[in-house]
């Protein structure tokens, strides 16, 4: 097998944007964010060797993309650049306690041509020892391009890698709940590490509880989860064991925009430095605290808790 080259790969897609909306004066913030590229920023800012697995187009957006990861220190060698697509964009609009939803034009983003011929192959996944992905990923990819990919981790896993998946269940990119249930169970049953999110779980199978969560991942094989759970503070399974981990709560809540990708970045960097789950779930919940206390998916660099 070759060399590794750096020692976790994120896959997914980069969108452009939008938010601070004023629809009344015209003005808006651009940015560029998405959920496994937020977590591969924050990684990255907290130990390197990160790289990004995505598509992207051949305009100016695209260009910025990959100046913004070259910037944060990320490898982005498995880019591919597709000649006629562009990368996806949505808004964020909040509410007064800080939630948000959103709006996405991402139907034919160059993210969905991943390991379909343009850029990254499969086998490339083989050069890192540790793999990160979301249900995003998998609900923008054909479900052929799915099944392959969710065939290749399996078999990583299999022999030896860390494959880390997070459900980050989001309803309209699936064309129902059942097909998403079937590929989430797939994925599970290939990871090593779960990071899910109890309000994702709770969307897919209505009134289950966190223990039935945690029953459920750990029936399909998975030995380390970390369930997010907001407030009420993640549960770890680990060991055999089951830990609820109880933290102070944040000081302010601004936007929760990328408050589970970088809890994700922080338990995966202390893990990758090789502390266990339950110091590795407060590193997370350190940096998710921080990151709900600034607007948009990605703070400033300056903004990082030290």
């Amino acid at each position: 097998m070759a060399q590794p080259l750096l020692p976790i790969a994120c896959i997914g897609e980069c969108m452009i944007e939008l938010s601070g909306i004023d629809l009344d004066h015209g003005q808006a913030r651009v940015g560029f964010a998405g959920d496994t590229f937020n977590t591969a920023v924050y990684l990255a800012r907290l130990r390197p060797g990160v790289s990004y697995v995505t598509n992207l187009g051949t305009d100016g957006f695209s260009a910025r993309i990959r100046a913004v990861l070259a910037a944060e220190g990320i490898d982005g060698s498995l880019i591919g650049s597709h000649e006629s697509r562009l990368p996806g964009l949505y808004s964020i609009e909040l509410d007064a306690a800080g939630e948000r939803s959103f709006r996405y034009w991402r139907e034919a983003s160059a993210a969905r041509t991943l390991f379909s011929g343009v850029g990254a192959g499969l086998e490339d996944l083989g050069r890192f020892p540790m793999i990160y992905l979301s249900g995003i990923t998998l609900a923008i990819l054909p479900a052929e391009v799915r099944a392959a990919l969710i065939a290749r981790l399996a078999a990583l896993r299999d022999a030896g890698h860390r494959v880390v998946f997070d459900s980050n269940y989001r309803p309209r990119l699936w064309p129902d709940a059942e097909t998403a249930r079937q590929a989430f169970a797939a994925m599970w049953a290939a990871s090593s590490v779960g990071l899910p999110s109890f309000d994702d779980e709770e969307r897919l199978y209505p009134g289950t509880t966190p223990g039935a969560v945690m029953a459920r991942l750990s029936g399909l094989g998975l030995t380390e989860i970390a369930l997010k759970n907001g407030a009420a503070g993640p549960l770890i399974r680990w060991g055999g064991r089951e830990v609820q981990m109880a933290f102070p709560q944040a000081e302010r809540v601004v936007d929760t925009t990328g408050a589970g990708d970088s809890f994700n970045a922080g338990y995966l960097a202390a893990r990758l430095e090789g502390l266990g789950p339950e110091q590795a779930a407060a590193a997370g919940h350190r940096l998710a605290a921080t990151v709900i206390g600034h607007p948009g998916g990605v703070i400033p660099k300056t903004a990082m808790p030290r």
